[in-house]
Formats: structure tokens, C-alpha cells, sequence
């Protein structure tokens, strides 16, 4: 009903002008048997006017939230039309997302499936229709428009980057489970290239970095429906109307995405054979944003390998929220060829360039309680980690102290940093798996000796210490020397237990402040018993917190017996 306006006086019957809910003057000469069906009308006229709208008041209540999500979700099967479809499922969801303020918990239950549907439609016509790089933007969806807005994502994402749903990413064996979380919206994979405008970019992968991402339809306050996209980790829920909504999530598909495109196993046999490619990817990697809160876990692999072993480690400690919000992953690569020494002294230059990088105070908290995992020889190289050197290793290599050497001051700086060492600082617990510490007859058997004809070394510290020892003849050790002129200098050459320096460096031990574990393999019939690769009595060291012995070969990190026991000990204080 319509307001009177001024002079508009419209008769309907005789006697009466009916189109004003104020009555209209009775007409002279009007019949006597009129005025009482006039009083009636005159009655319904003066109700319906006490129920209409003041001046300036909403013309009519907002529709039920719950309801118009319902409505438009069953005029989804009857649309043929792919946009059109795209448009009713975006105002479906919005209506979805207001229902999910309501006081009762059924209808919020409703209301987030109605939304994930629905979103999931929308996301699907977008992914199908959009370009492939996406930006905050606003977007045309059936001549409606749709607001696309990053809230709360990974710092590393900006600019535009590539999503996939989260649930089309393959996820290999190798990986082990899906950790995915039911709840409010679209799990995506966010992907972008690496970036280029801070120190920290070069710690993650060159594949780029992936980060997940949640997507859910809400509408502002004009009523324009939003395409919002948090990071579920960061950010684990919202609230609408005082009412929490835990967010969906899949932590598994950005690793599993990630993994798909790495050719570092590729590289890590090639560089065995002397490929330089590897050579280009050494250094510290992070697989999420880093926090200075949070504690390091950093992965060391083992010979012709590269941290791609890690993966269903990984997984999990992503996969349990405690763990996932007490730590942080580092995967480390380095080139698998050269003298396992030699590898420890680069693998602490990569942590000490990492710190710089990220924490050039050196104030932060994930600097203490530091973690070491490592497998084979990088189970080696984590013992040598957390312990001193003294003079044991120099010793074993020279007689006379470094400043007696002859040489280039930089070549005996060289030599000099990789006999003395120090325990890494901050590392409080390390973990060996399947570690030959006390070296593996693997290297004296045929295997180990055809390893050495095909392992080829190139190294500029090699290089150093090969030009010292020359000009120090008189001053080192001839077992030393001799073995090399019979083994050569590798990696393989320095896991066989009599070789001189390998055999002085079985002694150092952990200091007190670290605690070590140690898990071993041991197959039947195993001679001597073993996983095949590392006697029981190469890998099980004494003083350790807990030995675990499994029915296993040397892949400990892909036995679940193994890595259940690792994530007990991570939970430990």
C-alpha cells in the first residue's frame, strides 16, 4: 500500500477515495444502506494502515538466512546454464554463511554443509573459467559481482599465485596418510615461485613455495558476496554473530604438491657420479613460513639421498596440531659424495647462514631446544653436530698443531674448520636412524669398492686440504696417507671403520647437554646382524635416552613402528 501523496484522491466506490489508509469524507446524498458497508471497509482500511511501515522504515523483514540458502540450493539441479549456476551457488553460500550465526547448533550444522556446497560449486566454476594466476580482484559471476579477498594467508604468498583444490592433489605412498580437518569451506593449494625481495626467500624450495589455504562465500555489509581464503594453520577458525566455525583444512596436499615437482632424488644419485647440478640446490630449506616461536627440527639425510626421504616424517609432525604448533620443519640438502667431515662443516655453514637470514639479533626462542634427525650418514653427521672435537680428529690427521702448517692462510683456515668444531649451539635432542658410527663393512665388500671406482668428489675444501697435506708431508700421518693413496677420498672411503680420521671421530660423543636416540634395523639372518647395510654394533651407541630395535632394512624412515616412536619423543618436554 501506497502513502497518499499530496492532491492524489483516486474514488474507488461511491462515497469513498479508498487509495489512503486515512478514511475519506462521506459524499452528500449517498444512500443510508452504504454507510454501514462503508464503516467496514473504513475498519479494515485503519488495520491495515497500523501494520504498514512508517516513513522511512524497511518496506519488509530480511528473508530467513537458513531459508533463502535452502531455496536457492534446490534451484541448483534445474539450472543448465554453468554461469548461471555459478551465480546461485555464490548467493546460496553467502545466505549459508549468515545461517551460521544462529543460536542453534542443528541449524548451524545445516548451514555449513549447505555452504560448503555451494562454495564448492562456485570454486569449481571459477578454477574452470578464471585465468590461472589469481590476485585480490573483484570478479563478474553471471553479471553478479564477487569480491576476491586473501585474509590471514602465508607472508610468503603475494601477488598472484596458482590454486588447486586440495582434494585433486595425488597424494604418493611415500607420503603416507591425508591429514585432512572437516569443517567450514574449500581446502586449496595455494602456489607461487619462491621470492626474490628478502634474504629469507632463498630458504625455500626453488619448485616455489605452497601454502594451504580455505575458501568460504560471505557477503559485506552492502550485501556483495565475498570469496574469502585464510590459511587454516594460522588461522583455525572464524566466528559469525559470536558463533565459532573451525575451518576445513588439508596439510598433507601442499606437501604432496610440492613433491611432484622435485627432481632432487634425480639429482642426489647423479651428483654421486659427479653431477654439479645438486651443487646449486645445497643449503637450508623451509617448508612454512618461519617462526620464532617455534622449535627447529632439521632432517639430514643419508648417502645418494636428499630430504625427499623425509616426506611421511614430515607429514605426520604436520598432521598432529600439537606438534605441528610446537615445530618446524628444516630440510637440509647437500651433496652426498664428499668426506662425511667435510659434510658437517657445510651443513653447520648452512644453518649459520639460515640464523642470518632469519635472525640476525639471534634473540629468538627457536634458537633453544634445537632437534637433529638424521639417517645412515646423516645420522653420522648429527652425532658430530652435538659433539666436540678437541684435538682427537686433528690429531689423527697431523702432528703438529695448526699453526706450525705451512700454506695458504685461507687453505689452513679451511682445513683448520673442519677438524676443530664446536657442538652446534641451541641443539638439545638428536636422533639417529640406522646411523653407521662405527662405520659399515659395506664399504670393504664389493658394493662399497665398486662405490668407490664411481664416486667422484669435487670440492673446492677437498681441494684445500689435499694442497695443505702436500705441503705438510713430513707432518701428517702416514696410515692417513696412506689410505688415501689406496682408497682415494670420498664419502664411501670415509665409512669404512679403519679408515684413520673415521675411526678417531667414532670416539666423540654428544655433549651432556644433548639427548640422543638411536633406532636400528635388524633382518633375519642378517650377517652380522644388522639391517643389511649397518651392524646392530655400528648403530646402537651407549649413554642413549632409548634404543629401538625393529624388524626392518636400513629405510627406517619409512618404517611407522619407527617414526610413531620419533613423535612420542617430540611430544616429550
Amino acid at each position: 500500500m501506497r502513502r497518499l501523496e499530496a492532491g492524489d484522491n483516486r474514488s474507488i466506490t461511491a462515497g469513498f477515495q479508498a487509495t489512503s489508509c486515512v478514511p475519506a469524507r462521506v459524499r452528500h446524498g449517498v444512500l443510508a444502506q452504504w454507510r454501514w458497508l462503508g464503516l467496514w471497509v473504513f475498519g479494515l482500511l485503519l488495520a491495515a494502515c497500523a501494520s504498514a511501515p512508517h516513513p522511512g522504515a524497511p518496506s519488509a523483514a530480511p528473508p530467513d538466512p537458513l531459508v533463502e540458502a535452502r531455496r536457492l540450493w534446490r534451484e541448483l539441479p534445474h539450472q543448465s546454464d554453468a554461469e548461471v549456476s555459478a551465480r546461485i551457488a555464490m548467493h546460496c553460500a553467502a545466505y549459508a554463511y549468515l545461517a551460521l550465526g544462529s543460536r542453534h547448533a542443528a541449524q548451524r550444522r545445516e548451514a555449513e554443509a549447505i555452504s560448503n556446497m555451494c562454495s564448492g560449486l562456485l570454486v569449481d566454476f571459477l578454477l574452470e573459467h578464471e585465468p590461472p594466476r589469481w590476485t585480490a580482484e573483484t570478479l563478474e559471476v553471471g553479471e553478479a559481482k564477487l569480491a576476491v579477498e586473501f585474509r590471514g594467508v602465508s607472508s610468503s604468498l603475494s601477488g598472484t599465485m596458482a590454486l588447486i583444490r586440495a582434494d585433486t592433489v595425488l597424494i604418493p605412498p611415500v607420503m603416507g596418510t591425508r591429514y585432512a580437518t572437516p569443517g567450514l569451506g574449500i581446502p586449496l593449494v595455494a602456489i607461487q615461485a619462491r621470492c626474490t625481495d628478502h634474504p629469507a626467500c632463498r630458504l625455500f624450495p626453488s619448485e616455489g613455495v605452497a601454502r594451504p589455504v580455505t575458501a568460504w562465500v560471505e557477503q559485506d555489509g552492502e550485501g556483495m558476496p565475498h570469496l574469502v581464503m585464510t590459511d587454516p594453520t594460522l588461522h583455525p577458525d572464524i566466528v559469525v554473530n559470536n558463533q565459532h566455525a573451525v575451518l576445513a583444512s588439508d596439510v598433507t596436499a601442499p606437501l604432496a604438491a610440492l613433491y611432484d615437482k622435485s627432481r632432487l632424488q634425480r639429482l642426489a644419485i647423479w651428483n654421486l657420479l659427479g653431477g654439479t647440478e645438486l651443487a646449486v640446490r645445497e643449503g637450508l630449506y623451509l617448508l612454512e613460513d618461519y617462526d620464532p616461536n617455534k622449535t627447529p627440527i632439521i632432517m639430514l639425510h643419508g648417502l645418494g639421498r636428499s630430504p625427499l626421504i623425509w616426506a611421511r616424517l614430515t607429514n605426520m609432525i604436520f598432521g598432529s596440531p600439537e606438534l605441528h604448533a610446537r615445530y618446524q620443519v628444516w630440510h637440509v640438502v647437500f651433496p652426498t659424495n664428499t668426506p662425511v667431515l667435510l659434510d658437517r662443516h657445510r651443513v653447520q655453514q648452512f644453518l649459520d647462514d639460515g640464523w642470518r637470514a632469519l635472525d640476525p639479533s639471534g634473540a629468538a626462542p627457536a634458537r633453544q631446544n634445537m632437534v637433529l634427525i638424521g639417517h645412515s650418514m646423516g645420522g653420522v653427521m648429527s652425532r658430530l653436530l652435538a659433539s666436540n672435537s678437541d684435538e682427537v680428529i686433528w690429531n689423527a690427521v697431523f702432528d703438529e698443531p695448526v699453526t706450525a702448517l705451512s700454506g695458504t692462510p685461507a687453505d689452513i683456515a679451511v682445513v683448520d674448520s673442519i677438524f676443530h668444531f664446536k657442538a652446534y649451539p641451541g641443539v638439545s635432542r638428536a636422533i639417529f636412524l640406522a646411523a653407521p658410527h662405527k662405520g659399515s663393512p659395506v664399504a670393504d665388500e664389493f658394493i662399497g669398492q665398486l662405490a668407490l671406482r664411481l664416486v667422484r668428489v669435487s670440492a673446492p675444501e677437498v681441494d684445500a686440504l689435499l694442497r695443505v697435506a702436500k705441503a705438510n708431508r713430513q707432518h701428517e700421518s702416514l696410515a692417513l696417507a696412506a689410505d688415501y693413496q689406496k682408497e682415494g677420498l670420498s664419502s664411501i672411503s670415509t665409512l669404512r671403520p679403519d679408515q684413520p680420521v673415521s675411526h678417531a671421530a667414532q670416539s666423540l660423543m654428544p655433549v651432556a647437554s644433548v639427548r640422543y636416540y638411536t633406532f636400528a634395523g635388524s633382518l633375519p639372518g642378517a650377517r652380522p646382524p644388522g639391517d643389511g647395510f649397518v651392524p646392530l654394533s655400528s648403530a646402537i651407541l651407549p649413554g642413549a635416552t632409548s634404543t629401538t630395535i625393529v624388524k626392518s632394512g636400513h629405510q627406517l624412515y619409512l618404517n611407522d613402528q619407527v617414526l610413531t616412536k620419533i613423535l612420542e619423543i617430540l611430544r616429550q618436554p
